[in-house]
């Protein structure tokens, strides 16, 4: 996994979502889910184009439910990108790495 690339759980979710840091893309993944392991290099790359804009969080659904719950998350994987903890758009599925530049880039400009 890259290194621009952090791994949350329930315990620092807020720490890392809440703060006055610009533009979060949180991915929400499972061990078990083949399209969350074939989206991980992307968001690899992802990390690598945004590396200064874009905070790139993953969380382990089956380790923190508690806060898929409080997402209503509804499939796997998805893909939340956040600003200051409020949601602005959801990506559901394997997403290309140019739909979801796509849609960072129309966020970082807004």
């Amino acid at each position: 996994m890259n290194t621009k690339v952090i791994s949350i759980n329930a315990g620092n979710y807020a720490q890392y979502i809440n703060q006055d840091s610009g533009i979060v893309l949180l991915d929400i993944w499972a061990e078990w889910c083949n399209p969350c392991k074939q989206l991980s290099p992307i968001l690899d790359e992802i990390a690598d184009i945004y590396e200064s804009e874009v905070l790139i969080l993953k969380l382990n659904a089956d380790e923190n439910q508690d806060v898929t719950e409080k997402l209503k998350v509804r499939g796997l994987p998805t893909m939340i990108v956040m600003n200051n903890g409020e949601e602005l758009e959801r990506l559901l599925g394997l997403t290309s790495k140019t739909r979801i530049a796509q849609v960072l880039d129309q966020h970082l400009g807004a």
